[in-house]
């Protein structure tokens, strides 16, 4: 960064590690000139989210970097990054990694979240939760309310500025192995950032999870309908069951057209 002659400081959040990290970056507070480091700590461990927010709201300037302490991001690639970041007036910048350098564990789970998010936003996203990005602080302040503290941070707000027609763009950079043991554990996160997802889109673009949902109930009634008729399976038309789902069809769409309303209406 001191290359690159850009203004800049740097934020450290100690989240109740207990490797030493505190002492040695107070340490080396104490012995740089000019003081470009801050540090702030959490005591008990709060979470990867919990401490994105920390660092972001004790931010002094506009455009916030976030990257991870584990040599997995080529930091080196910041200056670049920021420079076609301000180059193109975007909102957010991020490091796409390359599927293929991805732990071996990861990538199962990568590809069914980027599947499902990609088909409920109608937009291809090339890495859904990278830890290497750049954006505007002041967006990223307006969505901390639906952000959790866990590693939910990266996955929200990608999906939140994506639907909100923010301008989002990729670079590719290189993906390293980790140093230290992740806290991710595949199969519960994975199946907490499903959940994510469709809370996510539920948020900001409701249609896109109930009209598939109504327009499955109402085939579903119409095919009882059609078997109805043609006696297969049932000896005689199953009305009530018929009429049940085409209502619950009917009530789930009606329900989408109001979240819709609501979310038009806040315009969050």
């Amino acid at each position: 960064m001191d290359k690159s002659k850009i203004t800049y400081e740097l934020i450290v959040v100690n989240d109740g590690s207990t490797d030493g990290t505190r002492e040695l970056v107070e340490k080396y507070i104490s012995d740089s000139k000019p003081k470009k480091l801050s540090l702030w700590n959490h005591s008990p461990n709060r979470g990867y989210g919990a401490s994105l927010k920390t660092g972001i709201r004790n931010a002094r300037y506009p455009n916030i970097c976030i990257t991870d302490a584990d040599q997995t991001y080529p930091n080196e690639e910041i200056p670049a990054m920021f420079n076609r970041y301000l180059d193109n007036s975007l909102d957010m910048i991020v490091g796409q990694r390359d599927f293929k350098k991805l732990p071996t564990l990861t990538k199962p789970a990568k590809w069914v979240l980027n599947k499902l998010a990609n088909f409920l936003l109608g937009y291809k996203i090339p890495d859904i939760n990278s830890g290497l990005r750049i954006f505007k602080r002041d967006i990223a302040l307006r969505y901390f309310p639906i952000i959790c503290d866990g590693f939910s941070f990266t996955t929200t707000i990608t999906l939140a500025m994506i639907s909100n027609h923010f301008i989002v763009e990729y670079y590719k950079i290189e993906y390293f192995e980790r140093e230290g043991k992740s806290k991710i554990k595949p199969a519960r996160d994975t199946l907490n950032f499903i959940q994510l997802i469709i809370r996510t889109i539920l948020y900001f673009n409701p249609l896109k999870i109930f009209i598939p949902i109504s327009l499955f109930i109402f085939l579903i009634s119409i095919g009882l309908y059609i078997m109805g008729k043609c006696h297969i399976l049932f000896n005689e038309m199953p009305v009530d069951s018929i009429t049940i789902l085409f209502l619950a069809g009917v009530q789930i769409f009606a329900t989408g057209l109001l979240a819709d309303m609501i979310d038009k209406r806040l315009g969050m």
